[in-house]
């Protein structure tokens, strides 16, 4: 009885310890110390929530700035597409995330890759599709990446600079306020924010 007194006494204190105290206190130091990265780090303007810096969306304007493919186009939906139709189902399903995992191999990746190439290409004439970066024919392993490489920002600038009259000078110089080198200069690649350029654009000629 001694034993089974003392570890059921053990478990209630971890129990409080660890299922209580520590997540109240690591949620209450996030929230004062790190308090827009444990919100999600949400991007507001004009007082409503626009998007995560941290998650991609799907831009298909021509006046903006194209992101990676997404499997999931997290985030891109309408109150109309929650609404089921007459067989019980709906447009979205929910928050996901994820890629396809398809090989290279897979005709289903090879066709949709394919499309997208003739598509952007259509878009932007003059662009062989040998020059076109990787990145933006392929999603990345979370189906969420909000970034672009710089190389893939730069050579959709002539396209954007015909469908908004913003110079090209300026949507470089726009480009380069939102890109991130590599952290500690070694780490990863650098990249653009593809959500942030966007919203600049928005705000330069004046969309609500």
């Amino acid at each position: 009885m001694k034993t089974l007194k003392r570890s059921i006494l053990i478990s209630i204190v971890l129990l409080v310890l660890c299922g209580i105290i520590y997540p109240l206190a690591m949620t209450g130091i996030s929230q004062l110390v790190f308090n827009k990265k444990a919100n999600g780090s949400m991007i507001v303007v004009n007082g409503n929530e626009v998007g995560s810096e941290l998650i991609g969306q799907s831009f298909t304007d021509p006046r903006f700035f194209r992101g990676r493919v997404s499997q999931v186009n997290y985030n891109i939906y309408t109150e109309a597409d929650t609404k089921a139709d007459k067989n019980g189902k709906a447009a979205y399903s929910g928050v996901a995330s994820g890629s396809q995992n398809l090989a290279p191999s897979n005709k289903a990746l090879t066709d949709r890759v394919q499309k997208d190439m003739e598509d952007f290409l259509k878009n932007h004439p003059g662009v062989k599709k040998e020059d076109i970066p990787t990145d933006l024919l392929t999603s990345s392993g979370s189906g969420l990446d909000p970034n672009i490489s710089p190389q893939s920002a730069k050579i959709q600038i002539p396209a954007v600079s015909k469908a908004t009259g913003i110079s090209e000078a300026e949507l470089q110089n726009i480009v380069n306020k939102y890109t991130e080198e590599r952290p500690l200069g070694i780490f990863g690649e650098p990249r653009v924010n593809v959500l942030k350029v966007n919203l600049e654009i928005s705000s330069a000629l004046k969309i609500k």
